[in-house]
């Protein structure tokens, strides 16, 4: 069936394989992810009434909201209450994955975005108690200071604020700051960040920060606190990321011991 009114990529019959043993809501969630990958649904597209998709998928309305809840939760759709209110398709939210160790830059090139960066702030200072915990360094160290917003498609992602220790790094502020500073510490110093302590909390924007982003003063985003390493143990990168969470979605793969 079509629905009349509707969005034209419900003028056809549903592509669902109901041959399959797949569940009928697991089906309707790959149905809206192929419409997505394929451009026939776009963020900002408003759904029809969830009787009219329970219709044209051929389900109870039961079964329609399990699929509309977790694509909901996945940041595909966004179901608003009001006079003005539906469900509209949203950017879908970006996947950084922890487990390995992959700089901004290569996250986002495997999500087929290209990232950007502005630089806020790149000044050598003298590093706080943290900072010495965390670079090894002795009290009153200099370290570079590289503040940056990174973005994709002109949407700020995330506010960085990453600390180089400047006797490892003497003329690191000379270089371009708008690239990967993760290659520029491997062409120019062959120093190679290959492993991380990374610390995952949430934190509130301050007026300024919410600036940066372009968010809501006030707004909760997610705090990863990173200390990155080379091979050889050597600490090279003292970091405190702020990721909007409504953009970006951090994932960690686990493995699961035999043992108990």
């Amino acid at each position: 069936m079509s629905i009349a009114g509707g969005h034209s990529v419900f003028a056809l019959p549903p592509d669902l394989d109901r041959s399959s043993r797949v569940a009928a809501h697991l089906l309707i969630e790959r149905w809206f992810s192929e419409a997505l990958g394929a451009g026939n649904l776009v963020a900002g597209d408003r759904l029809p009434r969830e009787a009219d998709l329970a219709d044209y998928f051929g389900v109870s309305r039961m079964t329609l909201r399990q699929s509309l809840a977790e694509l909901e939760s996945r940041g595909v759709l966004q179901r608003l209450r009001g006079r003005t209110g539906g469900t509209f398709i949203t950017e879908p939210k970006i996947d950084c994955d922890l487990t390995g160790f992959a700089g901004f830059t290569e996250q986002l090139r495997r999500a087929q975005l290209r990232a950007s960066a502005k630089v806020v702030r790149a000044q050598t200072i003298r590093a706080e108690r943290v900072m010495c915990q965390a670079l090894a360094l002795a009290p009153g160290a200099l370290v570079h200071e590289v503040v940056r917003v990174r973005s994709a498609k002109r949407a700020p992602l995330a506010l960085e604020h990453s600390y180089f220790p400047a006797a490892i790094f003497p003329d690191l502020l000379d270089h371009r700051l708008t690239g990967s500073l993760y290659k520029l510490l491997v062409k120019s110093y062959q120093q190679e960040p290959t492993t991380a302590v990374e610390f995952l909390e949430p934190a509130i924007l301050t007026p300024i920060q919410a600036q940066l982003l372009q968010a809501s003063a006030s707004d909760a985003v997610m705090l990863v606190e990173r200390t990155a390493s080379t091979a050889a143990g050597l600490p090279i990168e003292y970091a405190r990321d702020l990721f909007r969470p409504d953009k970006i979605r951090i994932s960690v793969r686990s493995g699961i011991s035999t043992l108990r």
